[in-house]
């Protein structure tokens, strides 16, 4: 529940007019909040300049007031941050800190989620990544055969993959050190689960953001994802949550590369109207 201090509250509006579902109302100059519609999204809260607002659902010890010291990010630098970003396949054989997998976690949990969902969770992996690496290459490894045994227009394009997929397996099983072509030794692996996927996907691209600034590295794992679609093994030793599915794999370690330089993309498709 909402909850307003009448106390505090000098009837300013600003929650009223900041709130999406329409659920405050000023009744003898003061705030009421209906707790009706309300979505719990939190902007009341957020906006309210005598901070008379609070909620009894949320832990609101987690509530930060403005300062432009600790949440400016100047727009040119965050924009070079977002270009020098670098999918990372080559992994120092150092362990992440939890406290690091924490704060990327927590990147994703105050990400936007639509109508306030919040319906993103997560499962990280380290302890028992062998065992996940094995039960993802055999699915791989049946999807291929399956793929280049009865083949279909839709598979018919990605028989590359298929071929790829196989020959991964084979050299995992000589040598699985030498030739982990899937997690490449990281020490870590984050599987990000949503009802949602574009929640899941929004939460993962923050995440990635942190994992580059506390230096780390990372790289989404698609094989993964489609390894783990439909499979009950995967999905069971996971633990994913009920109703939830795999929305993307974040594979994390400390790079064992350094990268000097952006690179240079596409001209950008913009239609302007």
């Amino acid at each position: 529940m909402m909850i307003v201090n009448a106390e505090k509250c000098i009837g300013c509006s600003q929650c009223v007019k900041d709130c999406f579902p329409r659920d405050i109302e000023i009744v003898d100059g003061k705030a009421k909040i209906n707790n009706v519609t309300c979505i719990k999204c939190g902007h009341c809260i957020a906006v309210c300049p005598k901070a008379a607002i609070t909620t009894d659902e949320y832990n609101m010890e987690e509530v930060k007031d403005y300062n432009k010291e600790e949440f400016n990010v100047e727009a040119d630098n965050l924009m070079n941050f977002i270009k020098f970003r670098r999918t990372v396949r080559r992994f120092k054989n150092i362990d992440v800190e939890k406290e690091k997998l924490l704060k990327i976690i927590e990147a994703g949990r105050f990400t936007q989620t639509g109508s306030n969902m919040q319906d993103v969770s997560y499962i990280v992996v380290k302890e028992e990544l062998d065992e996940l690496k094995s039960m993802t290459f055999e699915s791989l490894k049946v999807i291929a055969e399956n793929m280049l045994a009865n083949p279909t227009p839709e598979t018919v394009a990605f028989t590359r993959y298929a071929k790829m997929w196989l020959d991964m397996c084979e050299k995992y099983k000589e040598d699985p050190k030498a030739n982990d072509r899937l997690f490449f030794n990281a020490p870590a692996v984050i599987v990000v689960t949503a009802n949602s996927d574009v929640n899941g996907a929004l939460a993962s691209s923050n995440m990635e953001l942190m994992t580059n600034a506390l230096g780390l590295g990372t790289f989404f794992s698609g094989f993964f994802v489609r390894a783990a679609a439909g499979n009950k093994q995967i999905s069971d030793f996971l633990s994913v949550p009920e109703g939830k599915h795999i929305v993307t794999c974040m594979v994390i370690g400390y790079p064992d590369v350094k990268y000097l330089r952006t690179v240079p993309r596409k001209a950008a498709e913009i239609n302007w109207k």
